[in-house]
């Protein structure tokens, strides 16, 4: 079949990108489901950071990519094999299969799931195969198995989890990643504790949702830190009791101030071994840093060894929130229904394909939270 999609053929174009148009609009063919995958219609999906740093090549990927990661859409075709979906099933994407056999899946850890991870990395599906083809008939890599910027995708079924036809398909695209990961981060890595110090580094979707995560789980206070006042304003609103504009004052000593001495849990929710430095040094002995933003693979992080010895500091990183999706992505639904999760203040912007790169300056330039795709508005 065919299916317009965005195509990214080169990472590492220069800004604007509404002017140098990374991604490339084209009906591509689109293989039907073979055993064990299925045929999803992709009626939204948003606009991650994540899929910024693989357009500006700090998140490098195998080129060139049907790019997207965080998707929701409704199961229009099952191949052979497939078992608890049916055609209709309203789901949201994981962007980590999860095989169900490895050592991490078995352990809990499903985010950390070995083939699925190897899978990612060669932009293939879980059967290692890859579904898509341009115009001149190359073969296009997968984006982390789901490739949610085409209106048509085949993915492997380990990558969908199944939800309440009641949620709106553009808000419930959110909690499979700006949601799952941050919430996660704070409820599943660090298990934050009820009257525990926070301070979250960066507002984007994942920090925002960090600070409701911290908010729900009874953090006080919950601080929110970012270089942009608009940005503060909506951590505000999703929750935090103090802000921290680090233009204007020294964060890690506003931190420290606000926090009587430093964090409980501080999480860097940026993507910059910098601020991971900065929110390490904002926590008080025995503190917990959780690093939940990706930086270039080149970049390394330099700490104090000591201070984790003699202060018994903690330092981790979270990928997708340690979040069990079939068990999570359910749960923090109903945290949304319930009130406690104001996910909606995630959701800035609404746009169409054709003006995705225009969408990316936005985001690029902290203009814009959760950015939408919406193909239901064709």
């Amino acid at each position: 079949m065919k299916t317009p999609a965005a195509v990214l053929y080169e990472m590492g174009v220069r800004r604007p990108y509404a002017e140098s148009g990374p991604l490339v609009i084209e009906d591509v063919t689109l293989d039907g489901p073979a055993t064990d995958e299925v045929l999803l219609e992709i009626v939204a999906a948003g606009l991650c950071h994540s899929d910024l740093s693989v357009i500006n090549g700090s998140r490098p990927r195998v080129m060139p990519m049907v790019l997207g990661h965080e998707a929701s859409g409704i199961v229009r075709e099952l191949g052979p094999g497939v078992q608890g979906l049916k055609v209709g099933d309203h789901v949201v994407c994981s962007y980590v299969p999860m095989c169900g056999a490895c050592l991490m899946c078995r352990s809990g850890a499903p985010s950390l799931c070995e083939p699925g991870g190897r899978a990612n990395a060669r932009g293939t599906l879980l059967t290692d195969v890859r579904r898509f083809r341009n115009p001149s008939g190359r073969q296009l890599n997968h984006h982390l198995g789901v490739s949610g910027f085409s209106r048509y995708t085949v993915v492997s079924p380990r990558s969908l989890v199944v939800v309440d036809p009641a949620m709106p398909l553009d808000k419930a695209a959110l909690f499979g990643c700006a949601v799952a990961t941050g919430v996660g981060a704070v409820v599943n890595t660090a298990r934050v504790e009820p009257g525990s110090a926070v301070a979250v580094f960066g507002m984007g979707g994942v920090g925002l949702s960090a600070v409701m995560g911290a908010r729900a789980a009874g953090a006080h206070p919950v601080v929110a830190v970012d270089v942009l006042p608009a940005k503060l304003r909506l951590a505000e609103e999703a929750g935090a009791t103090h802000t921290i504009d680090a233009t204007e004052s020294d964060p890690i000593e506003a931190v420290r101030e606000v926090t009587d001495g430093g964090a409980r849990y501080a999480f860097e929710c940026v993507g910059s071994v910098d601020v991971f430095a900065q929110a390490y040094a904002a926590t008080r002995v025995r503190g917990s840093t959780v690093c939940v933003g990706l930086d270039h693979p080149s970049r390394n992080l330099t700490i104090p060894c000591v201070s984790m010895v003699a202060e018994e500091r903690i330092v981790r990183g979270a990928y997708m929130g340690s979040s069990v999706p079939a068990r999570d992505i359910p749960r923090f639904m109903r945290m949304y229904n319930a009130g406690t999760l104001p996910v909606d203040l995630l959701h800035t912007h609404d746009i169409e394909l054709d003006g995705i790169n225009e969408a990316f300056d936005r985001l690029a330039d902290g203009a814009a939270v959760r950015q939408v795709l919406r193909f239901d508005r064709d």
